[in-house]
């Protein structure tokens, strides 16, 4: 299981947004984040993640279980898999690794 500072930072990457326009649309401070992503603070409050979850489009579970708030290994591993177009797919975590990739870099063409 990725940390929690890791699975912040790449499912903001993945959006993309900058620190600065998740603090602008979330209400948390860029340098906080940071923090968070950097693995300087470990345990921030339900409160935050829960925003966090929603403006990436990742479950709370995960980043709950991530953080080490619950013990339960959540079930959806990510992003893709909360897709209803992927849904029915079984990708491995190699694939949707690779998926995430290939869209970052379509995103960053696209700029």
């Amino acid at each position: 299981m990725k940390s929690l500072g890791q699975t912040l930072k790449d499912a903001r990457e993945s959006i993309p947004l900058t620190l600065r326009q998740v603090e602008e649309a979330a209400g948390i401070s860029n340098a906080y984040l940071s923090q968070l992503e950097n693995e300087k603070i470990k345990k921030p409050s339900a409160n935050v993640l829960y925003k966090l979850a929603t403006m990436y489009g990742i479950q709370l579970d995960v980043l709950l279980a991530a953080a080490g708030i619950i013990q339960e290994t959540p079930v959806v591993r990510g992003n893709l898999t909360n897709n209803a177009a992927l849904s029915s797919e079984k990708l491995t975590s190699k694939e949707e690794e690779e998926l995430l990739k290939y869209l970052k870099f379509l995103r960053s063409n696209n700029e």
